[in-house]
């Protein structure tokens, strides 16, 4: 059984597990020596792939054989070293052939030309295959006794032994090398721990062998994990964590996943809220207004969220904001006014950017946190220090008065609407530029957690998805919101960014589903347009949109379950769904 054509008892198969093999020091054997057999006897056969072998599960297609093999292969692996013995013992069906367990253990032992010579006996093995693996095999021989020193026979197994196999002659060039000098041997990293190195040198042989004499490391693992994969790639609403997962049922979530019950309710601007956006950890959630003041928000561990800073100064309306890489400063731009940089954990105001007779009109951060970009009044884009020194300026028509502005992760590239039918994305380390053009004006638009993806609010009630990699191309549409005078402004979101939102002038929250453009949720609650949403990039169950109602709502799961402590102050209102 197992593929192998021998006569020994199951008692001595369990001896020779690669479990057992795994843990053995170097110079240490469990095999006996084969006594009065033939090479036949140790021929490794491949297993069998008849028709009619025994299988298992509903569908038929489980070989029997092979799921036994893998699941003794995970017990070994997992330490369970006696269960794995008791189950090859028990089924009848070892891991391992014998010829292969004394390969392993040839290995282990440091026995280099005994293992090359039973590494010939495995007949399913192809001259390619063979001629790799004693490579492999006898580069360690090499270097062993390269490490003892013992220059003339490492020499002699380079010339006699490794060179004839007439494959990866760069490597024996190195290998050469070492002779010649020998701090080249220590360039190469090789670990000069005898044991850690054979058992290395097993796992790559194993790599390098076909699956039915050594199945992989880890398979079952790695077959499961596929599953559980599969199943999450194929759930339509999935919006829970990968570690919420279970192997005890199929995985299927609900729409009860998606954010879509009023938590909470914040009411401390006194004007329209513009802008919105929750810092990259998700523990602060910003929000600009007509009323020209900034709210920082703190987002406590029940999901609660309280009033952190008030940040005033601004002359005009503030329309809006990015969080510094690390989250500890904000900056905030009023409309064609200038743009501050606040510290999050004081709420003071750190610096003011300004350029004379113009306005600035968008903010970002570059990577780094050292450097900010802005937009500007005369559509150029400006590049400051955080000293408020102008670095670089990228005139032209590079952005509009009303304008978003973006900086991929990598810092390489700036992305501005230039046109009210064209956004900008321009490399400023290769100075090329590269163009989305839409056929209807373009109101906003956000950038993937990702930077391959750019959602593109326009004017006809269309939210469209760009993938910006190499040339840009239109990957999806998504309909249903009604937009007809003001700017509403959409994100990604939930887990993966699976999911699209979009405020509304109807005064709703409108979620798609991002694969599929289908829509699958609509969120009443406002009383005025719905301006702009922003989902929490650490909780996939956390979504908040500011509306002309003067109000933010926090939208969390369908559950009635869910109960928070005591009202605060400072203008929330926790909500049981209805206004």
């Amino acid at each position: 059984m197992g593929g192998v054509e021998d006569e020994e008892p199951a008692t001595k198969r369990m001896k020779l597990s690669f479990g057992e093999l795994r843990g053995l020091s170097n110079g240490t054997s469990l095999i006996e020596p084969v006594a009065g057999g033939s090479s036949r006897d140790l021929m490794a056969r491949p297993l069998p792939s008849a028709g009619d072998e025994e299988v298992v599960g509903s569908k038929g297609i489980i070989k029997r054989v092979e799921f036994v093999r893998i699941i003794a292969k995970a017990l070994y692996s997992l330490g369970y070293k006696k269960s794995g013995a008791h189950l090859e013992e028990e089924s009848g069906i070892s891991l391992h052939s014998s010829v292969v367990n004394l390969f392993m253990q040839q290995i282990l032992d440091g026995n280099w030309n005994e293992s090359v010579i039973t590494l010939h006996k495995i007949s399913v093995l192809d001259e390619r295959i063979v001629k790799s693996a004693s490579f492999l095999i006898l580069e360690q021989k090499f270097f062993e006794l390269l490490d003892g020193e013992k220059l003339l026979d490492a020499l002699m197994t380079l010339r006699t032994e490794i060179a004839p196999l007439c494959i990866n002659v760069r490597r024996v060039h190195e290998l050469s090398s070492c002779l010649v000098a020998p701090s080249f041997f220590d360039s190469l990293g090789q670990d000069n721990v005898r044991v850690k190195s054979r058992t290395k040198l097993l796992e790559e042989l194993q790599e390098l062998l076909p699956p039915t004499i050594m199945i992989p490391e880890r398979r079952l693992e790695h077959l499961v994990e596929q599953a559980l994969v599969l199943q999450r790639d194929a759930c339509f609403f999935h919006n829970s964590l990968d570690e919420e997962m279970s192997l005890y049922a199929d995985h299927q979530c609900g729409s009860d996943q998606i954010p879509s019950r009023t938590l909470q309710i914040l009411q401390a601007h006194s004007d329209e809220v513009w802008f919105l956006q929750f810092s990259h950890n998700g523990k602060y959630l910003a929000s600009s207004s007509k009323d020209r003041s900034t709210i920082i928000w703190e987002v406590d561990v029940n999901g609660g969220l309280s009033l952190k800073h008030r940040l005033c100064g601004h002359q005009n309306p503030v329309s809006s904001l990015s969080w510094s890489p690390d989250d500890h400063q904000l900056l905030t731009c009023g409309v064609e006014e200038a743009v501050r940089r606040w510290d999050v954990a004081s709420g003071e105001c750190l610096h003011v950017y300004e350029k004379p007779g113009l306005g600035l009109v968008s903010c970002g951060w570059f990577p780094d946190g050292k450097w900010i970009s802005s937009g500007i009044s005369d559509k150029s884009i400006c590049m400051w220090g955080l000293d408020g020194k102008e670095l670089e300026c990228w005139k032209g028509q590079r952005t509009l008065k009303i304008s978003d502005l973006e900086i991929t992760s990598d810092g390489k590239q700036v992305i501005s609407i230039c046109r009210e039918t064209a956004i900008l994305l321009l490399d400023r380390e290769a100075k090329f530029e590269r163009w989305i053009e839409e056929d209807q004006t373009i109101t906003s638009f956000s950038l993937s957690k990702d930077n391959k993806f750019l959602l593109v609010n326009l004017l006809n009630q269309e939210v469209h998805l760009w993938n910006i990699q190499g040339d840009v191309k239109l990957v999806a549409k998504y309909k249903g919101h009604k937009r007809t005078r003001f700017i509403i402004r959409s994100c990604f979101g939930g887990t993966e960014q699976a999911f699209i939102a979009s405020g509304s002038e109807d005064s709703q929250v409108y979620i798609w589903h991002r694969g599929t453009g289908e829509l699958i949720e609509t969120l009443p609650g406002h009383s005025g347009a719905v301006n702009c949403v922003s989902w929490n990039p650490v909780n996939p169950h956390m979504l908040a949109s500011a509306s002309d109602d003067r109000t933010i709502r926090i939208w969390g799961l369908n559950d009635r379950n869910v109960k928070h402590k005591g009202a605060h102050c400072n203008g929330i209102h926790y909500c049981n769904g209805k206004t």
